[in-house]
């Protein structure tokens, strides 16, 4: 089972409009309301796959509840941390030529919160074969958070993976050697001091964007900044660069992956389509991570998240017509 983590979950509003005007009034033409967050949408991908997993986290108030709602519909499995504070609403507001976004703040999490959640962790990580720590952070939870949470789940013993469903994605590979490491996979997807401090805490992969990577680190070289996380402690690290594709700086050396098709639609998803394949590919792992593969199927997820509306879904023809023309190198 992969477990995502979204400490700081939405409910995802989207108005659609004729044309956005500036302090104008506007007649909405139809609205859309989901459960959201990077987390959240790395299990819908992964649940669409066919691939078990549980999203947990943090949801508090009415919106909190709606949130819990949509993922019951989804069929999605959850098990969200009750909090005293109201889960925050993103509003998207769009029109056929742009998008703009409102991202409220969120709860504040208090100090006995934040031990549930550890608690909570500390049960549902027992049945995990990789955690994926993703997103944002609200108030009360600082940038050492996921560090904290990579030296708990640290403590945990990797669970024995289980038979998965044939998967629209392909066939998943050996589970069974557990020889690679004994705590679960440990995959964080943040930026600033917070992605810094889960370098230093060893977290297993980090998968920052390009710009996210330069800016926590001060390095605008993409390579030399993913070797200076792994030097802190990160095992490998993953930049995605949009269509330009990814770069890996692990192990087993340095690797780039692209498509050279370009895709028209919102790529809203993609990143999160992205870091489902890694994390899949790290749960997978026997005697080590198949970078070749697992760098194919990111490239193939992200851009097969592109043609459709709304994170968190993949459109499988295109993620079938694509995946054979995705290129992986090894550099070094």
């Amino acid at each position: 089972m992969i477990l995502t983590i979204t400490l700081n979950p939405a409910l995802d509003v989207t108005y659609r409009v004729d044309e956005i005007v500036l302090h104008g009034s506007h007649r909405v033409r139809s609205v859309h309301e989901r459960a959201g967050g990077k987390g959240v949408n790395v299990s819908r991908v992964l649940h669409q796959l066919g691939h078990a997993t549980t999203a947990t986290g943090l949801l508090g108030g009415v919106i909190g509840e709606q949130v819990r709602a949509d993922l019951d519909a989804a069929g999605l499995d959850s098990a969200f941390v009750s909090i005293a504070g109201t889960t925050r609403r993103t509003v998207a507001v769009a029109d056929p030529d742009d998008v703009t976004i409102f991202n409220e703040p969120g709860p504040t999490v208090t100090a006995a919160e934040r031990d549930g959640l550890a608690d909570r962790l500390g049960q549902l990580g027992r049945r995990a074969t990789c955690v994926v720590m993703s997103g944002s952070l609200p108030v009360g939870l600082g940038p050492e958070t996921y560090a904290e949470l990579c030296a708990m789940l640290k403590t945990l013993p990797r669970a024995l993976p289980q038979t998965q469903p044939p998967s629209p994605a392909g066939p998943s590979p050996d589970l069974t050697d557990q020889s690679v490491r004994s705590h679960p996979a440990l995959l964080v997807d943040t930026s600033g001091p917070a992605l810094i401090a889960a370098a230093e805490a060893g977290a297993d992969l980090l998968t920052p964007n390009a710009a996210e990577l330069a800016d926590a680190t001060g390095i605008h070289d993409p390579y030399a900044a993913a070797r200076h996380l792994r030097e802190l402690g990160a095992g490998a690290v993953v930049v995605t660069r949009g269509p330009d594709g990814m770069l890996a700086v692990t192990p087993d050396g340095v690797w780039s992956a692209r498509l050279d098709e370009r895709l028209v639609g919102n790529p809203t998803g993609a990143g999160d389509a992205a870091t489902a394949a890694l994390a899949l590919g790290q749960a997978s792992a026997s005697r080590g991570v198949d970078w070749h593969q697992s760098l194919r199927e990111a490239v193939a997820w992200s851009a097969a998240a592109v043609p459709v509306a709304h994170a968190g879904e993949l459109d499988l023809a295109t993620l079938d017509r694509l995946r054979p023309l995705v290129t992986v190198t090894k550099e070094t």
